[in-house]
């Protein structure tokens, strides 16, 4: 039995960052990656801290031969879709995810991982994020309405036990910058309506439009995927980071495609009100698997 990255399911977190990692030098991956896999937690009385580590899938491949599946690629291309819309691919080499109750002790923790990688990457990309309403992204709706329970993520976000990258999980991440002026202008009944459910509770709306986020994004057509977004940023410039954990990649790459209108020809109108700024997939590989890239388990 493989056993997953416990950060993937670390609900409860109030404070979070994404650290995404360019390789310096294509000869010493091995070196890189062995450094990441060699993170742990910091000794701390205030506060734990989870983490996940990712890697590019062709960096992943290159590595551990196998231990993957064969269809999984990285973000390699932007999806452009209809009337002019497109999602950026800015795929990078690893992402380390700090989550937990301080963010003082991500802060320190951040720094060493940054520390630790000098001289054999650079921190391409840096996001803090943090809770909103509790349950709520920036746009007020509650997020994450059709998440797995705790005991189904597993399931939906997992690679199965006998298969290669078994208990690793295909993670996207993407930062999404919402147009909250034009969005805070509209009618509440006009937000539902993009939305697909009502403000208040979630409620999913009958007879929901074609072109609703819910629609657009629906589950029981791509197959369910376990969400962890937060909100990011500051009062003027502020979004989504949608991080989203699946045991397939075309879950979410057919998502994706179905927002931007290559579906069906209809685009989710809730792109109309917040833009894509990156996008990145990564693959989460399983403790044991992470452990073998460490030296001293190499050696013995």
């Amino acid at each position: 039995m493989y056993t997953p990255q416990a950060g993937i399911f670390a609900l409860g977190t109030s404070s979070h960052a994404y650290l995404e990692f360019d390789a310096l030098d294509a000869t010493k991956h091995d070196e890189f990656a062995a450094k990441l896999a060699a993170i742990h937690e910091p000794r701390t009385t205030t506060g734990g801290v989870n983490f996940v580590i990712g890697f590019r899938p062709e960096l992943w491949r290159k590595l551990t031969p196998g231990d993957i599946p064969t269809d999984v690629k990285g973000f390699n291309a932007p999806i452009n879709g209809i009337e002019g819309f497109a999602m950026p691919a800015t795929q990078h080499d690893a992402v380390v995810w700090l989550s937990g109750s301080a963010y003082d002790v991500l802060f320190d923790m951040a720094r060493d991982v940054i520390r630790d990688l000098d001289g054999l990457a650079k921190l391409a990309d840096e996001t803090a994020s943090w809770p909103y309403r509790h349950v709520r992204d920036l746009t007020g709706f509650i997020d994450g309405s059709e998440n797995p329970s705790l005991l189904d993520a597993p399931a939906a976000a997992l690679i199965p036990e006998g298969t290669p990258g078994a208990a690793g999980s295909i993670l996207l991440l993407q930062k999404w910058v919402h147009k909250s002026a034009e969005w805070e202008a509209l009618p509440v009944e006009r937000q539902e309506k993009i939305m697909g459910r009502l403000k208040l509770d979630s409620t999913e709306i009958e007879d929901k439009p074609e072109d609703s986020h819910v629609a657009r994004t629906d589950q029981d057509d791509f197959g369910k995927v376990f969400r962890r977004n937060m909100p990011y940023g500051g009062v003027q410039d502020h979004g989504t980071m949608f991080v989203g954990f699946t045991c397939e990649q075309q879950r979410l790459a057919k998502m994706l495609d179905s927002m931007a209108g290559l579906v069906n020809g209809t685009r989710d109108a809730l792109t109309r009100f917040t833009t894509p700024l990156t996008g990145s997939y990564y693959f989460v590989p399983s403790v044991e698997s992470l452990r073998r890239l460490r030296p001293d388990e190499a050696a013995s």
